[in-house]
């Protein structure tokens, strides 16, 4: 039997000199031997593609290290040559014990500031604001409404817009919830909270609002005292006193009609970056996350900040086991601590539901080469670059910016994104290693694949392949520069692979929390 040799370049990925694993760029099989700096192993079993190689033993019980990062212990003892996964890491009890020491501020890196002067077509709010988007949404304020809203959203689409070019779509914003809720609970608060942020989105001039009429969240309660743009369209329109179903969208796409002239002489106009918000999420991860769409996103972020616009990360759950990183990067220890306050919250609402944060992974997730929380947050964290972390947000909080902002949100992709976008986001970069097919109208989103082989199989839902870095085709720097100048394209009004495809409106999926009665 022939026995193949390879140096490690050639086979894998060290991201610090002293961790104790190496991400593989290929598959290897059993007996294949791997030679590194300190000698020579021995693969043990076949490792797929993505998956950790132990590059020393490791007795039970010790931290394994990535990224200069513990992402577990060893529950057996690890052997060099060992494909390191579910079966002999897990979490690493010491990472969010009581008693943790944390660092505030500690961290301050000059970013480069070589885009300040760059500019965007963008539409230009009478708040102020820019917009990316010139939507009409049908807003609902309870499920009662949704299906009457989708048949006034459908009314819109194909050629319907054919003659009125300067508006991007009319969309149905539809929900699970509105009624039932106790008055003045989180739950309650969090949904409309999420309901007036999309009506003053930015990406929104044209609104909407529809309701049934008896529902606990009544749809003046969406636009009172909102500090809506005034030049944003609104109509408000209930079931009940329409008179059903067939009346309400028969009215609601005439006054839909009444506005499309309107919105359709609105022109873009140049803007400068630091209007641009920023919404950075990761969806079906893999191995190759943290290595190559997250750091470049991360890079492009960093851009953006340094020339006064705002990026804002989010997914709590999936910063668990890296919050250390971003304390030390807070701007005040207020900052710093407001994020460990909501890392407590999640660990307590973890555990009321009979779970822990360490639940994740998913399955796909860990299919992709990812074991721990810990591994997958230290990956997740790349995407914030290495700007300031300025302010800590609750869900669909208004962002204020400028600056990178960190925003509590589930890590299930469309809770965490409408979060975001009922922020303010403008734009949303999206990585992912499995394949998600994500989109949010009414903000486009880009989805940056990880690696090169999902690319080409799902080339149609992919705008950008950061698997070139892997590949040794493109360096990080590259990607992440050209991840920047697709964000401005997008800005200015380049389509999107999803926004194509007409993706976006099924995935408004806001956090429901609380007592429904």
């Amino acid at each position: 039997m022939t026995i193949t040799t390879l140096p490690l370049t050639e086979c894998a990925l060290l991201l610090r000199p002293d961790d104790d694993v190496a991400v593989l760029t290929r598959e290897l099989t059993a007996g294949t031997r791997v030679r590194t700096t300190g000698g020579e192993v021995t693969v043990t079993t076949d490792v797929p593609r993505g998956h950790k190689l132990a590059l020393r033993d490791l007795a039970p019980g010790s931290q394994v290290h990535k990224y200069g990062q513990s992402i577990g212990v060893a529950t057996t003892g690890i052997t060099a040559g060992d494909h390191v996964h579910s079966h002999n890491l897990g979490m690493d009890p010491s990472v969010g014990a009581d008693g943790q020491a944390y660092e505030f501020g500690t961290v301050h890196t000059e970013l480069p500031d070589t885009a300040r002067e760059r500019t965007f077509q963008g539409y230009h709010r009478a708040d102020g604001r820019v917009g990316t988007r010139n939507y009409v949404a049908v807003l609902t304020s309870v499920n009662c409404s949704a299906s009457a809203a989708r048949m006034i959203a459908d009314q819109f689409r194909g050629p319907a817009l054919d003659a009125f070019p300067g508006v991007d779509g009319v969309i149905a914003l539809t929900h699970q919830s509105g009624c039932g809720l106790v008055t003045g609970s989180v739950g309650a608060q969090t949904l409309v909270r999420t309901l007036r942020g999309y009506a003053r989105h930015a990406n929104v001039g044209g609104l909407l609002v529809l309701g049934l009429g008896c529902e606990m969240v009544p749809i003046q309660s969406l636009v009172d005292d909102l500090d809506l743009p005034s030049d944003t369209l609104v109509e408000l329109l209930t079931i009940q006193d329409s008179g059903g179903v067939r009346a309400t969208v028969a009215a609601g796409a005439e006054r839909i009609r009444r506005m499309l002239p309107e919105l359709d002489r609105r022109r873009r106009e140049p803007a400068p970056v630091s209007e641009l918000v920023l919404g950075l999420n990761c969806g079906g991860s893999d191995g190759y996350s943290g290595i190559t769409a997250n750091p470049a996103l991360g890079i492009a972020s960093d851009l953006l900040v340094a020339a006064g616009g705002t990026s804002v990360l989010a997914e709590t759950p999936e910063v668990f086991g890296a919050e250390h990183l971003l304390t030390r990067r807070a701007t005040s220890p207020e900052v710093g601590r407001r994020l460990l306050e909501r890392i407590e919250w999640w660990k307590e609402y973890a555990a009321a539901g009979g779970g822990s944060l360490d639940n994740n992974p998913s399955p796909g997730n860990k299919a992709g080469g990812l074991t721990t929380i810990l591994e997958k947050s230290l990956g997740a964290v790349a995407k914030a670059g290495r700007a300031d972390l300025s302010a800590v947000y609750e869900y669909a909080e208004p962002v204020s910016g400028p600056g990178l902002a960190f925003m509590d949100t589930p890590g299930y992709d469309p809770v965490s994104v409408t979060g975001i976008v009922a922020g303010g986001a403008t734009v949303v970069c999206f990585t992912t290693g499995r394949g998600s097919v994500f989109g949010c109208r009414p903000t486009p989103s880009l989805k940056l694949a990880t690696n090169t082989e999902m690319y080409r199989r799902m080339t149609d839902d992919m705008d950008i392949n950061c698997g070139r870095v892997v590949d040794g085709t493109a360096g990080l720097e590259e990607v992440g520069a050209e991840i920047f100048e697709r964000i401005l394209a997008v800005a200015s009004g380049e389509p999107t692979v999803s926004e194509g495809l007409e993706i976006g409106q099924e995935e408004f999926v806001p956090w429901q929390l609380g007592t429904v009665t």
